[in-house]
């Protein structure tokens, strides 16, 4: 029988893909997603891509009974938890929003899964756990603090995942934190599809090329950096969905192991995994890859920093290939293109009217 999923937040944009992936991998999937801030088209995109419907349910992660019904339902072998508010600059005006979705919503999913006794699960960290980082690349060693409540309300559940595996070694728990996702599918069916003005700078580079924003505005052109703006650590989204099953099959593998009679000891607790490409990018390097690569011009300015952004973030991906044997496969030209297709293709997103 092939091992079944919840996956919520699986309407999103790296959820929908991740979908897409698991379905590939042999596994069954089933969304929970309350369409917050993600689109019912994107499930419709992806049973086409897949060719056979998903099953989906509406619902919110803070909603105890309707989660306690899903699971009744269904005989899950654990959980990809994506199910979260992101919007950096919302999560600084909407504090408790943040705290109160992220954070008790996660704890209620948790006690769900732990009444059904379902203790595997992955979860959607970020790499903003690692504040300004003080080396690079940035391992899962380096130390963490955030400089917002987005960022710490994903620490703070990762501090919950570790307690929680101290407390009941029974569970596995691993927190994927994740570089700067761009890219689309190859489909160009599903991508992201930010509401009002994109928080993140691949979104708003192909919303200027497509002629929805006038112009792309860069925030800081004095960082030490090769250029003087920010750089990151770009992930092609189909490679962060395969980062996802690998850390799935990864549970499979040592639950089997435990099952054949291994100690308990080697369960695999609590266990933060990088998933970058382990390069650094700069924002007029991007810039310019997706010019070159579409043929569309990107006009920009410059305008001041914004409060909370650093100079420069990548990863250490080692501990991905030593113990998932995962790593990005895909280039910075293969993410703009992806991008473009998406973006060129639907102009408005998943509003199709």
């Amino acid at each position: 029988m092939k091992n079944k999923i919840l996956v919520t937040g699986g309407a999103g944009y790296i959820g929908s893909h991740t979908c897409i992936a698991l379905h590939q991998a042999g596994y069954e999937i089933v969304v929970y997603d309350n369409l917050s801030n993600s689109s019912r088209e994107a499930i419709n995109r992806v049973s086409t891509l897949i060719g056979q419907p998903i099953e989906f349910i509406e619902g919110d992660i803070r909603d105890a009974e309707s989660l306690k019904q899903v699971f009744a339902a269904h005989h899950f072998f654990g959980v990809i938890h994506f199910a979260g508010l992101k919007a950096v600059g919302e999560s600084v005006a909407k504090p408790l929003l943040y705290y109160n979705n992220n954070v008790s919503g996660t704890i209620t999913l948790l006690e769900v899964m732990a009444e059904y006794n379902i203790k595997n699960i992955v979860f959607s960290s970020s790499a903003t756990v690692y504040g300004d980082p003080e080396y690079l690349p940035i391992d899962e060693s380096s130390k963490r603090s955030c400089t917002n409540p987005y960022g710490q309300s994903k620490l703070t559940v990762e501090y919950i995942l570790a307690d929680l595996a101290v407390s009941d070694d029974s569970w596995n728990l691993i927190a994927l934190r994740y570089f700067n996702p761009v890219g689309a599918h190859p489909s160009g069916q599903i991508g992201e599809d930010p509401n009002d003005i994109p928080n993140n700078l691949m979104p708003y580079i192909s919303q200027v090329a497509v002629g929805k924003l006038e112009k792309l505005s860069i925030f800081g052109n004095d960082y030490p950096t090769v250029d003087g703006t920010g750089v990151r650590d770009f992930i092609h989204v189909t490679d962060l969905a395969q980062g996802h099953v690998a850390a799935l099959n990864y549970l499979d593998k040592q639950v089997s192991l435990n099952e054949g009679g291994k100690t308990q000891q080697d369960s695999v607790g609590f266990l933060p995994i990088n998933l970058g490409t382990g390069k650094g990018t700069s924002v007029l390097e991007l810039v310019s890859a997706f010019s070159e690569v579409t043929g569309q011009t990107i006009p920009y300015q410059f305008t001041d920093r914004r409060a909370g952004d650093i100079a420069s973030c990548y990863a250490s991906a080692d501990k991905a290939k030593m113990l998932l044997g995962w790593q990005a496969e895909l280039s910075i030209a293969d993410m703009c293109q992806d991008t473009w297709r998406w973006q060129s293709m639907n102009p408005n997103g998943y509003n199709v009217s």
